[in-house]
């Protein structure tokens, strides 16, 4: 006989969320509420440090200890001041061209070097700074991980006391995305009032926090990126978080004259930072993977996404069903090829030592039993000057024999880069020049000429446009090709 659903699974779910709430209140350190959460701070931590290594080894610092020095000096002055000045802070710049700011639990919180390009003063900088400090002073992120774990042990509970609704957990899983993206844009509009905060007692020119947004408008407008409505985004549209810095501006009650922007101290710490790509590190022209510090080259399948990051490069296929990844292997060859086919639940055939382009290597075809099915592929380990590089080619077993030929083609590409122009070729960085008088954009281009486009120029110096005159005295930022 079944029990109707309606009768006893209250009383045993209401005893299960008990319990865990016993176990698991805690007060929040910014709001001072208890709230319910299932990750200790020794946890939040560790989870933190994790990741934050995470992004060191897979993405990388920028390579300038005076500016890794003056992000982290800058970020403690208002960590050590917050709700959890206890926490091991930790602030860097990565390097990564992309616009971005982020923070692990824990304390730990990273700014691209694209952001750094893309403003102004040091107002700015302790803007976007103290809205990540936020983030974490506020346990954003540990809250939705305890809300993560609630959803799935509530669904689980429900699931084990009636089977009939079991097919229904897949669908209410989903159903919780929405919950989260509402929670998100609060978070964010709690993080920028506390990073509103956090700027402002530490006398900085809260003014100036709305450029960071409009920039980061305008970067994501001149990318192609389409807007997305309020109620759909992860963030407030930056519109909504313009208007409302602007109206908290309004009602302040303390006069702002006399605190600091910082522009002079901001710009000359950027002045010579990498703009963009920096091909030292590799670059693509269209489908083909050019590294002038390893001198190599390798050409991916036409068509395919691709990516360089600090220890491997990718390239998916358009339909996501196929991977070829380059890294480095240690030991020679034959070793790492060795150690390669001999791992369980591999089986590999057509092993041999072979010369790809002159340069000796071992291939073969493997086949793997994954937790997501059986994967069919190639693996290559090449030698070239000191070092190893394994290439790994794979996708579903059944689809194989599809992508074969160009596994085949990647693999065979591998070569030695001896083009001089490619060998030598340098990034972009950029160049503070103080406007020696009153001038236009256009004519400080004229003058002092970029190897961007108008577009960008506008965009990293904060502008409306290209005809605005700039006061006589003002740093402006161009972009060189670096020699």
């Amino acid at each position: 006989m079944k029990t109707p659903f309606s009768q006893t699974p209250p009383v045993l779910v209401a005893l299960a969320a008990a319990f865990m709430l016993l176990q698991g209140c805690a007060v929040n350190p910014v709001s001072g509420d208890r709230e319910f959460v299932l990750v200790s701070e020794d946890q939040e931590i560790a989870m933190g440090a994790q990741g934050a290594e995470s992004v060191r080894q897979s993405i990388g610092l920028v390579d300038d200890a005076a500016l890794q020095n003056y992000v982290q000096a800058l970020g403690m002055t208002m960590a050590v001041d917050s709700e959890r000045p206890e926490l091991p802070w930790s602030f860097g710049v990565i390097d990564d061209p992309t616009p971005n700011a982020f923070a692990f639990p824990g304390g730990y919180i990273f700014v691209t070097r694209g952001l750094m390009g893309l403003m102004g003063n040091e107002a700015e900088l302790a803007s976007v700074l103290g809205h990540e400090i936020g983030h974490v002073t506020a346990r954003h992120s540990v809250a939705m991980i305890t809300r993560s774990q609630v959803a799935q042990i509530g669904l689980g509970v429900g699931s084990i006391l009636s089977p009939e609704i079991a097919e229904f957990s897949e669908a209410a899983a989903s159903g919780l995305q929405l919950l989260f993206l509402s929670y998100g844009r609060d978070a964010e509009r709690q993080a920028d009032d506390l990073g509103f905060g956090y700027a402002l007692d530490n006398g900085y020119d809260v003014r100036e926090m709305p450029n960071v947004f409009a920039s980061l408008q305008d970067a994501s407008q001149l990318a192609g990126a389409s807007p997305m409505p309020n109620w759909l985004a992860s963030h407030p549209a930056p519109a909504e978080r313009i208007q409302r810095i602007e109206k908290r501006l309004d009602n302040l009650d303390q006069p702002l004259g006399g605190t600091r922007v910082g522009e002079d101290e901001y710009v000359g710490r950027i002045d010579g930072m990498v703009f963009g790509v920096n091909p030292r590190q590799g670059y693509f022209e269209e489908n083909r993977f050019m590294h002038p510090e390893l001198e190599f080259r390798i050409t991916f399948p036409q068509g395919w996404q691709t990516q360089n990051l600090a220890q491997v490069v990718l390239a998916g296929s358009p339909d996501q069903d196929a991977v070829v990844q380059l890294t480095l292997a240690a030991g020679s060859p034959s070793e790492a090829a060795e150690e390669f086919f001999a791992q369980e639940g591999l089986a590999s055939s057509n092993v041999d030592s072979r010369s790809i382009n002159g340069l000796s290597a071992v291939s073969g075809r493997f086949q793997a039993q994954t937790a997501n099915g059986e994967l069919g592929g190639r693996a290559a380990f090449i030698a070239h000057e000191n070092r190893v590089y394994r290439l790994l080619a794979y996708t579903p077993a059944d689809k194989f024999s599809r992508y074969e030929s160009a596994f085949q083609q990647t693999i065979g590409s591998f070569a030695r880069l001896t083009d001089r122009r490619a060998l030598a070729k340098q990034p972009e960085r950029i160049s503070i020049v103080r406007t020696p008088r009153a001038m236009t954009l256009d004519e400080f281009d004229a003058q002092y000429p970029s190897v961007i486009d108008m577009e960008r120029l506008v965009l990293i110096n904060q502008l409306s446009g290209p005809n605005v005159t700039i006061p006589a005295g003002t740093p402006v930022k161009r972009v060189v090709q670096a020699r």
